[in-house]
């Protein structure tokens, strides 16, 4: 058979240039079997067919080569799909987001000569309470956690004023609490599953789906969400009570106790396009005995002919107990799942527009309290019936979800981010970022540990995290071992396996301001002095301090000779402020040997400047030249 050297053009690709190649091809190596080349030949006929085919795939085959890369892509649930495969999850709509203020009122009560509340009347609102808008479109928001009218606390403080008033005494008083909500509404669906089938999935369509709110089977099992189905840790959170943790049990500020837990129930959920949620399930059965395949001697070495060992598996050292099975395949059973949907622009309600509230699950806090002969059905009523809400903001950050640039951008961005933290500010954005509910971290400083805090017999860790919280005068105060707890189960979820975090109390040092100022004639003394004390006192605002922050006098000067009025600033001392009895800190701190050139260091071990009662704590005094 001849060797055939043939002049092949790969360049040419769209109809013009296939076709002019394909005549050019014939006359080359075909002069004599074929020379008609006009228009209405049949040659010319099968020529522009195969003309018409190579450009139709040559499209195609461009297309899909552009589809496989985010930057590129067009089509929606390429886009989604590339976006899932980078670790972003896609946003078919943006929720709108809001404060609303609850209140109620109760009838006072005479406690030692004093007219108080009477909590006895405090109602609950149970979570996932709806609020709708007094617009014609009726939006929804949604508040998730309960709302306890007797409770108060630096994390959900209760608000009190008198509300009504007889004989110069107070009769009523008005309860406010105060909760974000999001313009969401909870929707119901459900799916049958008969038989268990590998990587099952169900499709929930809907418009502006937000997320999955939970998902239960027939017999009361919780399924859980994870980000991929070889993920079987999750957090989850329970309440803080004696008998949930007694343990732990110590403080009030930290409502939800943390937990890591291995879930088999569990389900993989994927936007594949902007009005369909895909729910994807595992592959495993609960009766399998096999699913488990932590190494050991009977299953990593070699035993009978066709026996299954573990000499290939790979193990990952984030997730080293997992399944072969991806979780449990659900049969005879019925998913009912809760969604959320809401959101757009639309959601973008005006101030005093949430009022509308369903008071039908709302209960007392003492729920016998309305069988007793002192409670009479008016009053009950009248209770209930006081229950309003009001949103002092409006509502904002509603939309239509990610554009096709956002998306691109976003998902970018994520998969250059990740979700562990490598480095100081990685731990201290994550700590900052735990959710209220868990207790709040009012400030965090990382550093690596110093080699002289190695116990006998400890292991070194790679960092030292100190916190500290706020108590309900937003006063700092060490953190609870509860709050502890759950940071270190919340941490260790995106730490390197090899990392080690040892979380630690700051140091407080309360100080107190003295500072001596000079008037400009002609102003008044008071009104200038306590526009300068009012300045200092929102310099020193806990909100504006770090742990490990100097205190630079310089400024403090500056800040003073900017008031209206101020002459001279003569003098500034900062004294540190010691005793549990007088409610301060009893760390003691030699501010003189720490200033150097009009700047107070702070120590080598972690600590904060505090000015914990700035009414009394910051003196400001008017002196003559």
């Amino acid at each position: 058979m001849a060797n055939l050297d043939r002049d092949i053009r790969y360049t040419d690709r769209d109809f013009n240039t296939i076709r002019n190649q394909l005549i050019q091809y014939s006359k080359t190596y075909f002069p004599n079997t074929y020379n008609d080349f006009t228009e209405t030949s049949t040659g010319m006929l099968f020529m522009e067919m195969a003309s018409y085919v190579g450009d139709v795939l040559s499209f195609y085959l461009d297309n899909q080569i552009q589809e496989t890369f985010i930057q590129k892509a067009r089509q929606t649930q390429n886009l989604f799909s590339l976006a899932y495969s980078m670790g972003y999850v896609p946003k078919v709509t943006s929720v709108a987001s809001t404060m609303i203020d609850y209140y109620q009122q109760v009838p006072s009560i005479l406690s030692a000569s004093v007219y108080v509340p009477d909590y006895s009347y405090a109602l609950l609102i149970p979570e996932d309470n709806v609020v709708t808008s007094n617009t014609a479109d009726a939006i929804e928001f949604l508040t998730k956690d309960a709302i306890d009218f007797s409770a108060s606390s630096s994390l959900d403080p209760t608000t009190v004023s008198v509300y009504q008033i007889a004989n110069n005494n107070p009769t009523y008083y008005l309860l406010k609490k105060t909760r974000k909500a999001t313009s969401a509404a909870i929707q119901t669906t459900s799916f049958t599953f008969a038989n268990a089938i590998k990587f099952d999935s169900v499709n929930i369509n809907d418009a502006n789906i937000i997320g999955i709110l939970d998902v239960t089977d027939t017999n009361g099992n919780t399924w859980y969400e994870v980000p991929n189905l070889a993920q079987e840790n999750v957090f989850n959170s329970i309440r803080n009570t004696n008998t949930n943790d007694p343990n732990f049990f110590s403080d009030p500020e930290v409502p939800y106790l943390l937990e890591l837990k291995t879930v088999q129930r569990r389900f993989a959920a994927r936007f594949i396009d902007s009005g369909s949620l895909q729910l994807q399930f595992g592959a495993g059965s609960t009766r399998s005995t096999t699913e488990e395949i932590i190494p050991n001697p009977d299953n990593v070495g070699l035993g009978l002919p066709f026996e299954q060992d573990k000499l290939t598996t790979a193990f990952s050292p984030t997730n080293f107990v997992f399944t072969n099975t991806y979780g449990i395949a659900p049969y005879n059973t019925t998913l009912t799942v809760r969604y959320l949907t809401g959101g757009g622009s639309s959601a973008n309600v005006e101030a005093g527009s949430l009022t509308g509230i369903d008071t039908s699950l709302i209960t007392f806090i003492n729920q016998p309290i309305i069988t007793t002969p002192t409670v009479t059905n008016a009053l009950a009523n009248k209770i209930f019936e006081s229950v309003t809400t009001n949103n002092p903001l409006a509502a904002d950050g509603g939309g239509d979800g990610d554009s096709v640039e956002e998306l691109r951008q976003n998902s970018l961005g994520n998969f250059q981010n990740q979700l562990r933290v490598v480095t100081t500010q990685d731990y201290l954005v994550r700590a900052l970022s735990m959710p209220s509910n868990l207790g709040v971290i009012a400030k965090a400083h990382a550093q690596p540990q110093k080699i002289g805090d190695y116990s006998s017999g400890e292991l070194p860790s790679v960092l030292d995290l100190y916190i500290l919280s706020y108590n309900s005068d937003k006063q700092l105060r060490n953190v609870s071992n509860t709050l502890k707890r759950n940071l270190q189960t919340y941490l260790s979820e995106y730490r390197m396996i090899n990392d080690s975090i040892n979380i630690k109390d700051a140091y407080i040092i309360n100080i107190q301001v003295n500072f001596e100022i000079v008037v400009n004639p002609n102003f008044n003394n008071n009104e200038v002095i306590t526009n300068c004390i009012a300045s200092v006192q929102n310099h020193f605002s806990i909100n504006n301090w770090q742990i490990n922050e100097p205190i630079i006098m310089k400024n403090i000067n500056i800040l003073l000779s900017k008031v209206q009025g101020v002459q001279i600033v003569k003098r500034i001392i900062i004294n540190n402020l010691t005793g549990e009895s007088l409610g301060y800190s009893n760390f003691a701190y030699d501010i003189m040997n720490s200033t150097i050139d009009e700047v107070i260091y702070p120590s080598i071990d972690p600590m904060i400047f505090e000015v914990k009662y700035p009414n009394q704590d910051i003196i400001g005094r008017v002196v003559a030249i």
